[in-house]
């Protein structure tokens, strides 16, 4: 099965089409070494990445609904066009509960990007309904690789095929798979001004050397560097996040009162996830008639003493 030209030899890659208990396809990519990650079209949303020894990477909540239109609590939701809750939309946007298409003339992309790798590649135009609460025509194309060392890619490209411009946020919301949030640190947002959901969205500078968590937080740093780091002591794994045209990055977890308020998370689920999430969020990104922009996020692991 060769959609959108997808690495098929069975030497390098596989790719294979599922089918969920709702009847949705879900995409399984597997690199040579055995490492596999799993995409649905409801969302175009990664729910699965697995090392080469079928560790899981990603957080999904055992209460998560795998029903449309609600979205799935886990994986890498794909906050489009809008992250948080402004006017009419929906809170985090509408692309994360829809049902994208497999893309039969993907844009060519950078060689290295498909060499060796397992991808697909995923298409989102807006519906009817979807025109009426955000009058804007748009193409968003998702490739989704799995490379040969079992590094994860996403690379969204947004097109505008409007006549007039449209603005829009988005962040590839990440729920990592931890140890204990307790035992975990984040680098690379030393000294950055962020904006604290918790605060009204005020504006503060980040004072510490590493992030620590021992109550909920809800931050989105701005202007970050292009690679933040999730360190986990008690796994001995470090998480690397890098990150094109993605400027900001949101943090996020909710510690024990939220999560009881949350019906598809799990009381005490707070302590096995984090998101760490590559954003656009403070400066929308305008495109006008025919422009497109480019986010590409790349996750890996290492292991760490």
């Amino acid at each position: 099965m060769n959609h959108s030209g997808v690495a098929c030899d069975k030497k390098t890659a596989s790719f294979e089409v599922v089918k969920d208990r709702n009847g949705i396809d879900q995409v399984v990519l597997q690199n040579s070494r055995g490492a596999s990650a799993r995409v649905s079209l409801h969302g175009g949303q990664v729910l699965s990445w697995k090392t080469d020894h079928g560790e899981e990477l990603l957080f999904i909540s055992s209460k998560a609904i795998f029903k449309p239109p609600t979205p799935v609590r886990g994986g890498i939701p794909i906050c489009f066009p809008q992250f948080g809750k402004r006017g009419s939309l929906e809170q985090h946007g509408f692309a994360r509960n829809k049902i994208w298409v497999m893309d039969d003339h993907p844009p060519p992309l950078q060689p290295s990007d498909s060499s060796g790798k397992s991808f697909i590649d995923l298409l989102l135009k807006p519906s009817e309904d979807d025109l009426r609460i955000w009058p804007h025509g748009f193409e968003f194309r998702l490739r989704v690789s799995l490379s040969a060392n079992g590094h994860l890619t996403l690379i969204s490209r947004v097109r505008n095929i409007n006549c007039k411009p449209f603005s829009f946020s988005m962040a590839y919301h990440t729920y990592f798979s931890i140890s204990d949030i307790s035992e975990v640190r984040i680098e690379g947002l030393e000294t950055l001004d962020y904006l604290d959901n918790l605060c009204e969205k005020k504006r503060f500078t980040e004072q510490g050397d590493a992030l620590t968590f021992e109550s909920e937080v809800d931050r989105v740093y701005l202007g970050s560097s292009d690679t933040v780091a999730i360190f986990d002591h008690e796994r001995k794994r470090t998480f690397l996040i890098q990150k094109e045209g993605l400027p900001d990055v949101v943090v996020w977890n909710p510690w024990e009162k939220k999560s009881k308020s949350m019906t598809d998370f799990g009381d005490e689920e707070y302590r096995q996830m984090l998101c760490v999430d590559g954003a656009a969020i403070e400066k929308p990104i305008t495109l006008k008639p025919g422009e497109e922009w480019t986010g590409r996020l790349e996750l890996s692991y290492v292991p760490s003493s």
